[in-house]
Order: C-alpha cells, then sequence, then structure tokens
C-alpha cells in the first residue's frame, strides 16, 4: 500500500510557514515571530485561495474594476514588519491595505494604524476583517495612497504593501524626524526592499535590506518609457 502524505492542521501548517519560510530569511525578532504565530493569516484570506494561506507566494485579491492587487508572500510581510521595528508608543501608515492582514500585525505592535486602500470594495474587506480579527486600533479609509489627501500625518513609521518604482516626496513628507519607511522599490526583474528614515527636517537615509519581486500598488507613477 502507498503509505499517503500527512496533511498537517493549520496550526502545524502555521508553524512550518514559520520556521521554514520566515525564520530562514533572517526574521530573527522574537516578537515578530510570535505575533505570526498569534494573527491568523488564514482569517485575511480569501475564501478562494484559503488553502494558500501559509504557501511562500503573493495571493490575488481581486477587485471588482477588474484590477487585483496581492497580498505579500508571507516572508516579505514579516521581514518589513522587522525592518521597521514598530513601537507600542507609534503610529503607522500603511499604503496598500488588501485584505487588512498587515495592518493587523501593525496594529498588535503600535498605538494607531492607518491603512489606505484605492479599492473600495478591499478597504471594506480589510475593515470588516480587521473588526472579526478584534483589531479596533486601525482605521481602514479608501483613499489613493499617492495622493496623500486627507491623512493626518506625520507618522512614526510608513509601509507599502506592494512594489512602486520610486518612494514619491508625498510619503517621504508623512515621516517624522526618526519615522522609518519600509517599501519595495524598482522595475522587474531587479527590485529591492529599502528603509528610509528621516534624520533631519530635509534629510533622509536610505537603507538596502534586501532584493526581492512585488506586485505593483496602483494608482503610482510609472517612468517614462522612451521610444528611440
Amino acid at each position: 500500500m502507498t503509505p499517503m502524505s500527512h496533511i498537517p492542521n493549520t496550526e502545524q501548517a502555521r508553524f512550518n510557514m514559520i520556521e521554514q519560510q520566515i525564520r530562514p530569511w533572517e526574521v530573527l525578532d522574537q516578537a515578530v515571530l510570535s505575533l505570526l504565530a498569534i494573527v491568523k493569516r488564514e482569517d485575511f484570506v480569501p475564501p478562494a485561495y484559503k488553502s494558500l494561506a501559509f504557501v511562500d507566494m503573493e495571493i490575488p485579491l481581486p477587485a471588482t474594476d477588474g484590477a487585483v492587487e496581492y497580498m505579500l508572500a508571507p516572508k516579505v510581510e514579516a521581514r518589513l514588519l522587522q525592518e521597521l521595528s514598530v513601537e507600542k508608543h507609534e503610529t503607522v501608515l500603511e499604503i496598500g491595505a488588501g485584505s487588512g492582514y498587515m495592518a493587523a500585525l501593525l496594529a498588535h505592535k503600535g498605538r494607531h494604524v492607518v491603512a489606505l486602500e484605492i479599492h473600495p470594495e478591499l478597504a471594506q474587506l480589510a475593515s470588516n476583517n480587521l473588526r472579526h480579527a478584534g483589531v479596533f486600533n486601525a482605521d481602514v479609509r479608501c483613499a489613493n495612497g499617492a495622493a496623500m489627501q486627507s491623512v493626518e500625518g506625520p507618522f512614526d513609521a510608513v509601509v507599502l504593501s506592494g512594489s512602486v518604482a520610486s518612494v514619491p516626496p508625498s510619503l517621504l513628507a508623512q515621516l517624522k524626524v526618526g519615522g522609518r519607511l519600509a517599501a519595495v522599490v524598482g522595475q522587474e526583474p531587479i527590485m529591492r526592499a529599502m528603509r528610509i528614515t528621516r534624520v533631519g527636517e530635509r534629510d533622509y537615509r536610505s537603507v538596502a535590506l534586501f532584493d526581492t519581486v512585488a506586485p505593483r500598488l496602483h494608482g503610482f507613477d510609472e517612468p517614462t518609457r522612451f521610444c528611440f
């Protein structure tokens, strides 16, 4: 008789995600690892993709206008969370709320989270998911994060849950002095996660964190392509 593969239960799958995907990606902050074990990622995944909740991949979040946003791969979310080093007294701005999962993680670490989502139905999804998870210190707003309209800043930390060609000055202006912004920046096939710290009123320090590729956030400008 051919032995059948053991199908792990949800908690085993979560444990495997943390130990086999996330920890090997230099996510060693125990507070972050513990948070990933507590916040139930599967509750933020659309029903059609529940079986992929702990898989090393981006998960599609279709919008009714035909656009598709994505939950970032678990290891990328975890690494960005670690690199931001959010503390309990800090306020955070997220661009690209998606399903609300990153906002939930940030809300557990910080005092308050404002998450912007350009697609109305995804903004509602994220808000519903956060309330269902008992997260009440995160507000989801339907807005274009590239436009930065009606957002009360500045913030201690900003995270972009998707890639951009470049970080617009309007987002950097949302940082307090000492504040940090984490984003995946560049063009395929070369993108890089960056942490930008505001060290003065007009001064910023950038650190390259790791190479990766992430789906684009909608609403941000792309560089002009010249044809010769």
